[in-house]
C-alpha cells in the first residue's frame, strides 16, 4: 500500500479520535460525541474544498494583477534551465 494512502488513513483515524474526544470533554455523553465526531470531518472536508477554491482564485487574480501565468515557480533555491 503507497506510504501516502497509509498517512491520509491514519490522519482520518487521528480526526476522528480527537473530535470525538473533544466532544465527549464538552458534553460527557457518547452518543452525542460520536455524532459529532463522525459528522466533523465529513463538513470540514466540504469547508476544506471550498476555501482551497476561493484562494485558487485568490492566487488566480493576483496572478493576473501581476502579469504571472499561472504556472507554478521553481522551488526555493532552484533556478531555472537557460533557454
Amino acid at each position: 500500500m503507497p506510504r501516502k494512502l497509509i498517512k491520509t488513513g491514519t490522519y482520518s483515524i487521528m480526526h476522528l479520535v480527537v473530535a470525538v474526544a473533544v466532544a465527549y470533554a464538552l458534553t460527557r455523553d457518547w452518543h452525542i460525541a460520536l455524532g459529532v465526531g463522525i459528522i466533523e470531518p465529513m463538513v470540514q472536508t466540504v469547508a476544506y474544498t471550498i476555501h482551497e477554491a476561493i484562494w485558487g482564485k485568490v492566487q488566480d487574480a493576483d496572478d493576473k494583477r501581476d502579469g504571472q501565468s499561472a504556472a507554478p515557480a521553481a522551488p526555493a533555491g532552484v533556478t531555472p534551465a537557460a533557454a
